[in-house]
C-alpha cells in the first residue's frame, strides 16, 4: 500500500524545507495509472524480488514505463511504502535529505526527535545520516523506499550518503531507484554480492503480445504481424505505443496511421495540436496556448493571463479528460512537458507578439501573490528588466543575491539584463552584482547613478512611497557595502543614517520578510567600524545580528559577525574568547571530535592566529590555507589586513624574516588608515629587524606608528632594550595604561619585557615574580609563543628550571625536530607559596604526610594537594627529586 502525500501515519516535524519553502506534497504523491493502464506480470513478479535484495534499480529511457510499473507495484502492496521524486535534487543535498525524512514520515516510519532536520539547503549533518540509519537498522519489517526520477540526483556526496545510510540500515531498508541513467552508486559490489534486483531498460519494453493487449484497451484490435512491426519500429517504448494508441483511436485505418507515426517525427505534435488542442474549444485552445508559458499555474492565474473567471472549471475538466493537464494539488495544475513544449511553439507561430505580454502579466501576479522568485523568472523571459529589478527592490530582497539559498540563481538571471534600462532599480541591481563579484570601482559609479536616478525619482508624485522607501533602503545597503570594501567608515556611517530613517518608512512586512538587508548592513558597518579601530562601536553593530538568532536568511551574516568579534577578541589579546567565537561560525560536532574549519573567511584566520599564539604553526598554516578561497581574493581590508599578520607571524616563527618583512610592507589600500592594522603589521616587521639584529631600525619603525597601541608599545619596549637603552624601555612601558580589557597575549608579552628589564637592573626577585605572572596568565590560555619570542635571556636565568609540560610541548618547527637529550627550551618556575615552603622544609626533614599534617595543623589531604602542586610547579614527580630541586633553587 503506497502512502499518498499528506496522508502519512506520522505528521512531519516541518512544514518546510532547509531553504525555507513549503515541502511540494506532489513530491510524495504516488502517480496515479490511467485506466488504460496494462498490468505486465512479469515485471511485478520481477519487482517482488525488492523485498529480498536491499537494493533495486528500475532504470530505462523516458517514457519507458519505469514510474508506472513502480506506482502499480507499490499500490498493491499491503504494508506501507515511502514514496519520493527526486526532483529536489538539485536543490541541494539538505533539501534532498529534508524531503526523504519526510516521505519516510507520510509513510508512517516512526522516527524520534534525535534525527533533527537538515539546517543547511546544500548539505545534510553525517549525524543525521548516522542516526537515521542507526534507527532504521533496528525495525523489525524492513521499510520500502521508492525514489523516482533518480537519475537527477548528480551530486556524488548525495550517492554516497544514500548508499551509507543503505549500507547501514541493513535489513531495515529496502530502496528502489527509478532512473533513467544508471545510479551514482557502487552497483558492482551488489552485483558481486548478488544483493541488488535490476530491470533495466530491454525487459521494460512491450512484448508484442502485451503491446497488443495495451491497443485493446484503447479499442484498437490489430492483426498480430501488424502489433509485431509497430513493436519493432518503436522499440517497445511504452510512451510511444501509448501515444500511437491515443491518436489512432477514432481512425478508419489504424494501420495507416501507427505506419505514419512511426515514420514522421512530428506525428505526436501534430495529434498532440489536432487530436488534443483542436478538439477543444476556441476559448479553451486560447487558454492552453496562454498558460504554456508557465511552468505551473492555478486557476486565477489563468484567468489573469486569458481574462477570463471560469478558468478552474476548464482545467479541471482537462484534468479529468486526461488532456495533458495534470494536477499538482492544491489548486495548482501544470502542462504535461511535450504538451507544453508544443504549445508554446504554436504560440511563437501564431501570436509572436503575444508571449512577451503573458510574461509579463504572470511576473505581476505572480509578485502580488508573493511568488517572487517565479515573478522574476518571467519578468526576465519578457525582457522585462525594469520590472525584474524593481520587484527585486520592492520586495526588499537584493540581500538575497548576495547570500542565501537563491544567491546563485538571481545572479545567473540578473546577468542577463543589458545596459538598458536605466532606473534607480535597475542600477542599483547591477551594482549589487558589481560588487558581489567585489568589482568595486564598477559597483560604485553604478550605485552613484542609482542614486542620482534615486533623487530624481523622489519628486515624482507618481512614485509609490513604500517602493521609494525601500529602494533608499536598498541604496544605503549597498553604500555599507562600498565603505566595508573600501575602508571608508565615515560612508558607512552616513549609509547607516539613511537606512536608519528609511527603516521607518518600510512596511514592517517586508523588513520580517528579508531580514538579512539589515543583517547584512549592520555587518558592513560593523567592519567599517572595526577597520577605523572605533572597537566599541563595532562590537555593538555585531553583536546586534548576533543577538538576533541564527536564522536561515540571517544565519551567514551572523557568521560574518561572529568572525569580526573573534577578530576584536584576539586583537585585545584574548585568543581563548576568539576561538570559541570563531568556532561558534561552524555546526557543532559531537562530544569529543575535533572542531571543524569554518572554511574561506575570518574566523578561520582568527583560529590561524590563535594557534601561532600556542606556537601549533602547522595548524596555524593549514587554517590560513583554509581561510582564504584561491579563486576569491579577501574582498575587504579588515580580511587582507588579518590575512598579512597571520601570514607574518607564521613566517616569523618559521624563521623567515625576510618573507615576513615582505608581507608585511605590503599596503592593504583603503581610504582611511587602521590604527590596529598598522600596529601589529608594524610588530611582524620591528620582530623580523629583531631578529636579524636591527634593533635601531626596529625601533625608528615603531615610533613612526600613530596613538599607543598596546602591541606597540610592547614591541617598541622590547626593541629599546634590544638597543641597550633600558630606560626608553621602562618609558614606553610606562605608557600602557591598565585596561580591563587587555587579555593574556599582550600582557603576557608585557610581563615578560618587564621582567627582562628588572633583569638588566639586577632586581632578581622582582624578575621571578614577573616570569611566574606571566606563566601563570599564559597556561590558562596555552600561550608558548610569547616565550619563545622572549629573546634568550629567559634561557640562561640563573634560577631556571625545565618548565611544565604545556609549554615545552608546542610543535616543533616544520623541518627541524627536537634533539635528543635536549632540554626544553624555557626553564622557568612558578613561583612557589608560602604553605608548600612549609612542606617541602618538613618533607627535607624526612617527616611522614601524617607527620607534616599533624605538625602544621592541617589535614592529611591538604598535605598531599601541596605536595601536588609543588611538584607540578617544580616539574618533578617523587619526594626526593622536589628537596632536589628546592636545594638547588634556594628554596630550602
Amino acid at each position: 500500500m503506497a502512502v499518498p502525500g499528506g496522508n502519512g501515519r506520522a505528521p512531519a516535524t516541518s512544514h518546510a524545507d532547509p531553504r525555507g519553502d513549503p515541502f511540494l506534497r506532489t513530491q510524495f504523491a504516488v502517480p496515479a495509472r490511467p485506466v488504460t493502464f496494462l498490468r505486465r506480470d512479469r515485471l511485478v513478479v520481477h519487482l517482488d524480488e525488492a523485498l529480498l535484495t536491499p537494493l533495486t534499480v528500475v532504470h530505462g529511457a523516458a517514457g519507458a514505463g519505469k514510474t508506472l510499473l513502480a506506482a502499480d507495484w507499490a499500490s498493491a502492496r499491503d504494508e506501507p511504502v515511502a514514496w519520493l521524486t527526486a526532483r529536489v535534487a538539485d536543490k541541494g543535498g539538505g533539501t534532498f535529505w529534508a524531503y526523504l525524512l519526510e516521505a519516510l514520515r507520510l509513510a508512517g516510519v516512526t522516527m524520534s526527535a534525535d534525527i533533527g532536520l537538515p539546517a543547511e539547503a546544500g548539505r545534510a549533518d553525517d549525524r543525521l545520516l548516522t542516526r537515521l540509519a542507526a534507527e532504521l537498522s533496528t525495525r523489525n519489517a524492513p521499510v520500502v523506499l521508492i525514489i523516482d526520477e533518480y537519475d537527477r540526483v548528480t551530486d556524488p556526496e548525495i550517492a554516497d550518503q544514500l548508499e551509507f545510510v543503505l549500507h547501514q540500515a541493513g535489513h531495515g531498508m529496502r530502496l528502489v531507484l527509478v532512473t533513467r541513467t544508471e545510479p551514482l552508486l557502487p552497483l558492482h559490489r551488489y552485483r558481486a554480492a548478488g544483493t541488488i534486483t535490476e530491470i533495466r531498460n530491454a525487459e521494460l519494453a512491450f512484448t508484442p503480445g502485451e503491446a497488443a493487449a495495451l491497443l485493446a484497451l484503447h479499442g484498437l484490435r490489430l492483426p498480430a504481424d501488424d502489433v509485431g512491426a509497430l513493436v519493432e519500429r518503436t522499440r517497445g517504448w511504452a510512451a510511444g505505443l501509448r501515444l500511437c494508441a491515443l491518436a489512432a483511436q477514432g481512425e478508419t485505418d489504424p494501420r495507416t496511421f501507427l505506419t505514419e507515426f512511426e515514420a514522421d517525427r512530428s506525428t505526436i505534435a501534430d495529434f498532440l495540436l489536432a487530436e488534443v488542442l483542436k478538439r477543444q474549444t476556441a476559448g479553451t485552445q486560447d487558454l492552453l496556448l496562454r498558460v504554456s508559458v508557465l511552468e505551473r499555474f492555478c486557476p486565477d492565474l489563468a484567468n489573469a493571463l486569458t481574462g477570463r473567471t471560469d478558468a478552474e472549471g476548464v482545467l479541471t475538466a482537462l484534468h479529468g479528460q486526461n488532456a495533458f493537464v495534470e494536477y499538482l494539488g492544491h489548486a495548482w495544475f501544470r502542462l504535461h512537458p511535450l504538451f507544453g513544449e508544443i504549445l508554446r511553439a504554436h504560440l511563437r507561430v501564431r501570436s509572436p507578439e503575444l508571449e512577451a505580454e503573458l510574461h509579463r502579466r504572470a511576473a505581476r501576479w505572480l509578485r502580488r501573490s508573493g511568488s517572487l522568485g517565479e515573478a522574476l523568472g518571467h519578468a526576465a523571459a519578457a525582457d522585462d528588466w525594469e520590472t525584474a529589478a524593481g520587484a527585486l527592490i520592492g520586495d526588499l530582497a537584493l540581500g538575497e543575491l548576495f547570500t542565501g539559498p537563491h544567491s546563485d540563481d538571481l545572479s545567473r538571471l540578473f546577468s542577463r539584463m543589458g545596459p538598458d534600462p536605466t532606473s534607480a532599480a535597475t542600477d542599483l541591481v547591477r551594482a549589487a552584482c558589481e560588487l558581489s563579484r567585489c568589482e568595486v570601482a564598477l559597483g560604485s559609479s553604478r550605485l552613484r547613478r542609482a542614486a542620482q536616478a534615486l533623487a530624481a525619482q523622489s519628486g515624482s508624485p507618481e512614485a509609490d512611497p513604500a517602493d521609494l522607501a525601500a529602494t533608499r533602503l536598498s541604496c544605503a545597503f549597498l553604500e555599507a557595502l562600498v565603505a566595508r570594501l573600501t575602508g571608508a567608515p565615515g560612508r558607512a556611517e552616513r549609509a547607516a543614517q539613511c537606512a536608519e530613517q528609511s527603516q521607518r518608512e518600510v512596511p514592517g512586512t517586508l523588513l520580517d520578510a528579508h531580514p538579512e538587508l539589515i543583517a547584512l548592513l549592520l555587518t558592513h558597518l560593523g567592519s567599517a567600524r572595526l577597520w577605523a579601530g572605533r572597537v566599541r562601536a563595532a562590537r555593538a553593530a555585531l553583536t546586534t545580528v548576533v543577538d538576533a538568532g541564527a536564522a536561515g536568511a540571517t544565519a551567514p551574516a551572523r557568521r560574518e559577525c561572529l568572525g569580526h568579534l573573534a577578530l576584536i577578541d584576539y586583537l585585545k589579546g584574548w585568543p581563548g574568547r576568539a576561538e570559541r567565537k570563531a568556532l561558534a561560525t561552524v555546526t557543532a560536532v559531537d562530544h569529543g571530535d575535533p572542531p571543524p574549519a569554518p572554511g574561506p573567511g575570518l574566523a578561520s584566520l582568527v583560529l590561524a592566529a590563535v594557534a601561532v599564539e600556542r606556537d601549533e604553526l602547522d595548524r596555524a598554516q593549514a587554517l590560513l590555507d583554509a581561510a582564504v578561497d584561491p579563486r576569491h581574493p579577501p574582498p575587504d581590508p579588515v580580511t587582507q589586513a588579518g590575512r598579512a599578520i597571520v601570514t607574518g607571524r607564521i613566517l616569523l616563527a618559521r624563521g623567515d624574516t625576510q618573507a615576513a618583512l615582505e608581507v608585511a610592507d605590503r599596503a592593504v589600500v583603503a581610504d582611511v588608515a587602521s590604527p590596529w592594522a598598522e600596529a601589529h603589521t608594524a610588530s611582524v616587521a620591528a620582530a623580523a629587524h629583531l631578529a636579524e639584529n636591527r634593533p635601531e631600525t626596529a625601533v625608528k619603525l615603531l615610533e613612526d606608528v600613530p596613538g599607543d597601541e598596546p602591541v606597540c608599545l610592547v614591541a617598541a619596549a622590547q626593541a629599546e632594550l634590544a638597543a641597550g637603552r633600558p630606560g626608553a624601555a621602562a618609558e614606553l612601558l610606562g605608557r600602557m595604561r591598565p585596561q580591563g580589557d587587555l587579555g593574556p597575549a599582550i600582557t603576557v608579552r608585557a610581563a615578560l619585557v618587564r621582567a627582562q628589564l628588572a633583569g638588566e637592573e639586577g632586581d632578581y626577585a622582582a624578575q621571578r615574580a614577573l616570569v611566574s605572572r606571566a606563566l601563570r596568565e599564559a597556561r590558562r590560555e596555552r600561550l608558548r609563543r610569547p616565550f619563545a619570542d622572549a629573546g634568550p635571556w629567559l634561557r640562561t636565568l640563573p634560577w631556571g628550571v625545565p618548565a611544565e609540560g604545556w609549554l615545552s610541548s608546542g610543535p616543533t618547527r616544520r623541518g627541524v625536530p627536537a634533539r635528543n637529550g635536549e632540554r626544553p627550551a624555557l626553564p622557568v618556575v612558578e613561583e612557589l607559596s608560602g604553605r608548600e615552603r612549609d612542606v617541602l622544609r618538613r618533607l627535607a626533614q624526612m617527616m611522614s604526610t601524617e607527620e607534616i599534617a599533624a605538625d602544621l595543623y592541617v589535614s592529611v589531604n591538604t598535605v598531599k594537594t601541596h605536595l601536588k602542586s609543588a611538584y607540578r610547579k617544580l616539574a618533578v614527580n617523587r619526594r626526593h627529586d622536589a628537596v632536589r630541586r628546592a636545594r638547588e633553587l634556594g628554596l630550602l
